[in-house]
């Protein structure tokens, strides 16, 4: 891997952190602030994409910001498994900008400003931690992801709200400073830096013991995976406004959480270490256990968001528990997941949310019928349940074929009937969802009137996220190549 010095890195990350300001200065004026922010989005993902052909050709762009640490600068490092990260995020903040203003002035929300400036902070999180150079630098940005968010659970200002939002940060950080925090420090004691390397840097440095308590603390520690029990504060946080979900907590923060643990187990402890050791059983047990119970409890959910939150707690164990079996395909189809999840459940957050402008519905048990009203939206809906289940043609089938065979390479029978169990679940909770809007019309309302679908700047998005999710099946090759030059030794 080549290094070439370069500011990019930093202006990828700065482009966002200072979209606040000008968000601020024309919040009088909608129009004005609305354009700011999908201008900012816009050269946000072209920045980065700008960076990709160059990673692909084996160049890592470097920026030091500073030097706080002997031998651990605050540093940015563009490389092939932080790029197709920041790719995907910063693509989906676009979508998800149009999406916002279409749902904010439907539902004539308060507070506007505060929400896209807080956005734009939270997406610059984002990318920094995709492009840390090592540890420190993840985990800096990591904190300031949990901050600016806040604002943004908490968006309502009301009772449930704000227990939601104490909740929230309990977790996220009580578990990052009490956790990650100390782990961060031993492994600076006993290698001497936090750069990521391939391979890890606690070979020959760190025992059994050492490094299973490390996972340990790393895995809880990075609680936005939402490996359990550590996970509560996803379903609370649904209280939010919808495209916060879909986007924070469908791709943003979560992801920040899986990726966080894949930056330690690839880099930081090693697959091989955790190999010599026999820890890839530790973290594939934890997210077996996760994956299995988090898919029975949405199947009792009757609050839409709910049910997806929970279905978001499962899938994140899917990318961990790829990397738990240290196969190259399990890594490949852990890593690929993020990508393959991200506009599959960012589609079906859409949904929910047009459901609720166009209807005001939140609950399932509310909504026969609404599929002949909303075809483009449920049929949208169903592409996106396709893609979590990993049914062809959607990309999910891509990552959950690789996953499947990581099982199989690493002898671990139990891990494809994990695999296989809970596909039949994700199928068991999305697809009633879809029949009863089909299929099933409230009693006395056979006759109910035509389409009324979410207002435009919701249907787009959702549409495109959609139709993504299904060229995903066929051209995944991008986030393959990237992942896989990730992975390499």
């Amino acid at each position: 891997m080549q290094n070439a010095h370069s500011i990019l890195p930093l202006a990828a990350v700065l482009v966002s952190l200072l979209g606040p300001i000008p968000i601020y200065l024309s919040g009088r004026t909608p129009n004005v602030r609305e354009a700011w922010t999908l201008l900012i989005a816009l050269t946000k993902f072209l920045l980065v994409a700008s960076m990709v052909p160059a990673v692909l050709n084996g160049v890592s762009y470097t920026f030091t910001i500073a030097e706080v640490l002997p031998g651990v600068p605050i540093e940015l490092r563009v490389d092939a498994m932080g790029v197709s990260f920041a790719l995907v995020a910063s693509f989906l903040w676009i979508l998800t900008s149009i999406y916002s203003i279409g749902y904010m002035r439907s539902l004539k929300e308060h507070d506007q400003t505060r929400y896209f400036a807080s956005f734009a902070v939270a997406i610059s999180a984002t990318i920094g931690v995709a492009f840390a150079g090592n540890l420190l630098t993840l985990y800096l940005f990591y904190e300031v992801l949990s901050l600016s968010t806040y604002p943004l659970v908490t968006h309502e200002q009301n009772l449930e709200a704000r227990a939601s939002g104490r909740k929230y940060l309990t977790y996220i950080l009580g578990t990052s400073i009490g956790l990650a925090l100390p782990a961060m420090l031993v492994t600076y004691a006993v290698a001497g830096t936090l750069d990521f390397r391939s391979g890890g840097i606690l070979a020959g440095v760190a025992g059994p013991e050492l490094m299973t308590v490390l996972l340990l603390l790393f895995v809880f520690g990075f609680a936005k995976a939402g490996i359990m029990p550590l996970h509560a504060w996803l379903p609370a946080a649904m209280v939010a406004p919808t495209p916060v979900s879909s986007f924070l907590h469908g791709v943003a923060v979560v992801k920040v959480g899986v990726f966080s643990i894949l930056r330690v187990i690839y880099h930081i402890l090693g697959p091989e270490q955790l190999g010599k050791f026999d820890l890839g059983a530790v973290i594939t047990t934890l997210a077996a256990i996760t994956i299995l119970v988090a898919s029975l409890i949405a199947l009792t959910q009757d609050n839409l968001k709910r049910r997806l939150a929970y279905s978001t707690v499962g899938q994140l164990s899917y990318m961990v528990l790829g990397a738990g079996m240290l196969s190259a395909s399990g890594m490949l189809g852990g890593t690929l997941h993020i990508a393959m999840h991200a506009f599959g459940k960012i589609t079906l957050f859409f949904c929910a949310g047009a459901i609720y402008v166009a209807h005001r519905k939140k609950y399932i048990s509310q909504m026969d019928g609404l599929g002949r009203q909303m075809p483009v939206t449920y049929l949208a809906f169903l592409l996106g349940s396709m893609s979590i289940i990993g049914l062809p043609p959607l990309g999910g089938f891509i990552s959950k074929w690789h996953l499947l065979l990581g099982a199989v390479e690493a002898g671990q029978l139990a891990l494809l009937l994990v695999l296989i169990v809970s596909s039949l679940l994700n199928a068991a909770y999305f697809f009633p969802i879809v029949y009863r809007g089909f299929f099933i019309m409230p009693a006395g309302e056979e006759n109910r009137g035509g389409i009324k679908e979410a207002p435009l700047l919701c249907l787009v998005p959702l549409s495109v996220t959609a139709l993504i999710s299904v060229a995903l099946f066929f051209y995944p090759d991008l986030f393959i190549s990237l992942i896989n030059q990730a992975l390499a030794p």
